[in-house]
């Protein structure tokens, strides 16, 4: 029987039975497998692939929504691949039309490698910001921050929701909630009784990324990151908005390098909502 065109093989939503074929695809494309944030993100977001008739997937994205389930505010694209042997012959592009399409008009956004910009230029992305990934064994040293931090409880959720949707513009409940079962560390900031930042960090590969980062400035950012650190023998990695100029320089001066750039990207909107001076880094750049 012959093998149908790439064009006509269907787009299907992706489940968590479809983890290892994601992971795979990874790999096939030289990325880290990422079992564990690919668990995340199929249960957490949408999942969208293409299978190949051969075996495994041709390609592959997710989507994660923001506000109310039924009319979400915000959409993030993230983790869209194209298994090598199908490569440049328009499957992300048909995936992306398709993912556009079923969104309707609900604003998206995702963050775009150097590769991958010109595609979401053509499907009318515009670039509003970047982001620096950077990486290593962070160092303390100089000052510490006087900001007092401690491990986040089930009594902090409220207060932790509230801040988080400050700072994005749009409630992400269902993201905060998984974050004790998704990461290893879930640290909050306190002032005068009152939470004023939270970080995560999470197991991938050999690293431990930091992420999400919300706080009220640059000191509790950096206090966060510092209990973070104390907490883990691994070296870290995060993505931090470069319009964080003094975070970025202070991480730099700990031990963490600068790995790449990313650009922040949207769809049907010419900005993010909430407030970016209290967004220091996402939870992944998969989920905006």
């Amino acid at each position: 029987m012959p093998t149908p065109p790439l064009a006509a093989l269907p787009i299907r939503r992706l489940t968590l039975r479809d983890l290892p074929a994601c992971a795979d695809l990874s790999e096939d494309r030289g990325w880290p497998r990422e079992e564990h944030k690919w668990g995340f993100l199929l249960t957490a977001g949408k999942g969208y692939g293409i299978d190949d008739p051969e075996g495994g997937l041709v390609s592959a994205c997710v989507v994660t929504e923001y506000g109310v389930p039924v009319r979400p505010e915000l959409g993030a694209i993230g983790m869209v691949l194209v298994a090598e042997r199908h490569a440049r012959r328009g499957v992300g592009r048909r995936l992306l039309r398709h993912v556009l399409s079923s969104m309707g008009t609900t604003p998206l956004t995702l963050y775009a490698t150097p590769h991958g910009r010109p595609l979401y230029e053509e499907l009318g992305f515009k670039t509003i910001g970047r982001a620096e990934m950077v990486s290593g064994r962070f160092t303390p040293g100089g000052p510490e921050p006087k900001v007092a931090t401690r491990p986040a409880t089930a009594e902090d959720l409220a207060a932790i929701l509230r801040l988080d949707a400050q700072a994005f513009g749009t409630d992400r409940t269902h993201i905060i909630t998984r974050l004790p079962a998704f990461a290893d560390r879930v640290r909050v900031a306190v002032a005068d009784g009152e939470i004023i930042g939270y970080a995560a960090a999470w197991p991938n590969m050999d690293t431990h990324v930091v992420g999400p980062l919300i706080s009220r400035d640059t000191e509790t950012a950096k206090a966060l990151i510092t209990s973070l650190a104390a907490h883990t023998d691994r070296p870290l990695r995060t993505d931090i908005d470069v319009r964080h100029a003094e975070l970025l320089a202070w991480v730099k001066e700990r031990g963490l390098a600068t790995i790449d750039f990313n650009a922040v990207m949207t769809y049907g909107a010419t900005d993010l909502p909430g407030d970016w001076t209290r967004r220091f880094a996402p939870l992944t750049v998969a989920t905006g």
